[in-house]
């Protein structure tokens, strides 16, 4: 049935890849602008508003890695049908119709059904938005051709990232204006704005829908199971996953928490959280090209050794912000926060995932790969479940470190007091997520990449691309990455296909 309603085609004309290509860009901007108000700080302020505690933002946080899982099965599906579009077009209505639910969920249900109800459509979108991100991957990877697939991806996302987070800003500045105006109706103010977000997610289906898809070649029939496990017996590639795993760990022990953090302990504006984030999407664009010529001349592990350390020393700055409340650096400490947390996950993202196809044996990249994304899925599932348990048990807690001065003959009445480190409550998983993180960097020490050079010389590079950067800093627009294993890629295509026609496009470096 899909077949008649869906069709794919035998011959891909140049013409056919072009409409393709407009349709695709066209999609990735309303899909951005559907993630940037249904998910981040609009989403956690969304379901905080709605009762949920710092253990359930763990397991919502916990949701997505978790469902992209469901990509393994998807596979199956994908050989099944062997009408990938169907399945895009289908699944995505699927998914992208539980916004409406969530939408209406505190209007339609009583306040005991209205958390229970918000984390199972969370899961349900997630896991048809696996499914079908599972077919998309394998259909535009056969649809754009190789040699411009890079230029036109990354064109893509930084249109997308840019229109996405000016949206951003004003529906921050909307939400507070309205929070203003009718404070008791702010749960309105998130509704309507997942509302819109869900629409232009269908819009982006229509754009789907008449985007053509090539006829998918058959899959080999080579043992998958066998296929998943050769990879953990590689001694060198089971160290790089021991470090991605528990990096993996690290992050998402503390990441999730950070947006809570300012609008539940610091008591922030959205308006001013958004701005915060954007503020770190500009400074990442920037940062990732100059991560991306110091790996191609130096190393991948060279970079992850330096962009690591600093994502992780922005972990233990959090605490910092309250001593042991707001004070007059708060908000400067959050700006180094947000522009170091930029700088580093540009190198981190790119590199983590490079030196894990790099190291891969030629030939066998795919499973290696999926093996990496298993690891660090389960990773990523796990910590901010753990997490979330632990910040509601040190809740109130409280562990401060002061500076004092007294008189001997008189030591309860001390001249001054000054507290110099004061953890409380989300604090706590901060640090704990920093000491993990220098643990997943001395296990780095361990992998074995072809081309290490001495992070000195890095370091020499970067401040060199740095300076040269923030000359042009005023020109790029903002980038979240946002990044999880294509499993359709366990599909296994012949490298060479013929009959794709060659396009040119304008190359551009990419960021």
């Amino acid at each position: 049935m899909l077949n008649s309603f869906f069709p794919p085609r035998d011959q891909i004309t140049e013409s056919d890849v072009k409409t393709g290509m407009r349709m695709l860009m066209l999609d990735g901007v309303c899909s951005q602008v559907m993630g940037v108000f249904t998910t981040g700080a609009f989403l956690a302020a969304y379901a905080v508003l709605i009762g949920a505690s710092n253990f359930t933002i763990g397991l919502i946080a916990a949701i997505g890695p978790l469902t992209q899982i469901l990509q393994i099965p998807a596979i199956y599906l994908v050989n099944r049908t062997q009408i990938r579009r169907g399945l895009v077009v289908l699944s995505s209505i699927l998914s992208r119709g539980f916004w409406l639910l969530i939408a209406a969920t505190p209007f339609l249900l009583p306040k005991a059904w209205q958390l229970p109800v918000f984390m199972v459509s969370l899961f349900l979108f997630f896991g048809f938005g696996a499914i079908s991100g599972c077919a998309w991957n394998s259909w535009v990877r056969d649809l754009i051709p190789d040699k411009v697939r890079g230029a036109y991806f990354g064109k893509r996302l930084g249109i997308a990232t840019a229109v996405g987070a000016g949206l951003s800003l004003i529906a921050g500045f909307a939400i507070d204006y309205y929070k203003g105006r009718f404070p008791e109706q702010e749960i309105s103010a998130y509704s309507v704005l997942i509302i819109i977000g869900a629409t232009f997610g269908f819009v982006g289906i229509f754009f789907l829908w008449k985007t053509p898809e090539p006829k998918l070649v058959p899959p080999d029939d080579s043992n998958f199971l066998e296929t998943l496990k050769r990879p953990f017996r590689d001694e060198n590639y089971q160290k790089l996953l021991i470090f991605l795993g528990v990096w993996n760990f690290a992050v998402n022990f503390a990441a999730p928490f950070f947006s809570i953090y300012m609008l539940k302990r610091l008591g922030m504006s959205i308006s001013w959280i958004i701005g915060l984030a954007v503020l770190s999407q500009f400074v990442n664009v920037v940062f990732f090209k100059v991560w991306g010529e110091a790996s191609d001349r130096f190393s991948n592990k060279s970079v992850l050794g330096i962009s690591g350390a600093l994502f992780i020393f922005s972990f233990l700055i959090w605490p910092f912000t309250t001593m042991p409340e707001q004070y007059y650096l708060t908000l400067p400490l959050l700006f180094v926060i947000h522009i170091i947390s930029g700088i580093s996950t540009a190198g981190v993202t790119l590199c983590s995932a490079t030196i894990a196809a790099k190291i891969a044996p030629t030939g066998r990249a795919t499973s290696y790969l999926a093996a990496n994304a298993f690891v660090c899925g389960i990773a990523a599932t796990l910590a901010p479940l753990l997490a979330g348990a632990l910040a509601e048990f040190l809740e109130y807690w409280d562990l401060t470190l002061a500076l004092s001065a007294t008189h001997l003959q008189n030591p309860g009445a001390p001249f001054f007091v000054i507290p110099a480190f004061t953890l409380r409550g989300l604090d706590y998983l901060f640090v704990l997520a920093f000491i993990m993180g220098l643990y997943a960097l001395h296990r780095l020490l361990a992998v074995q990449e072809v081309g290490e050079v001495e992070r000195s010389a890095v370091l020499k590079n970067l401040y060199s691309e740095a300076r040269r950067s923030a000359r042009a800093i005023s020109n790029v627009a903002g980038l979240r990455a946002l990044t999880c294993f294509p499993y359709e890629r366990l599909l296994k295509h012949p490298q060479s296909r013929k009959g794709l026609p060659k396009v040119e496009i304008e190359q551009r470096p990419e960021v």
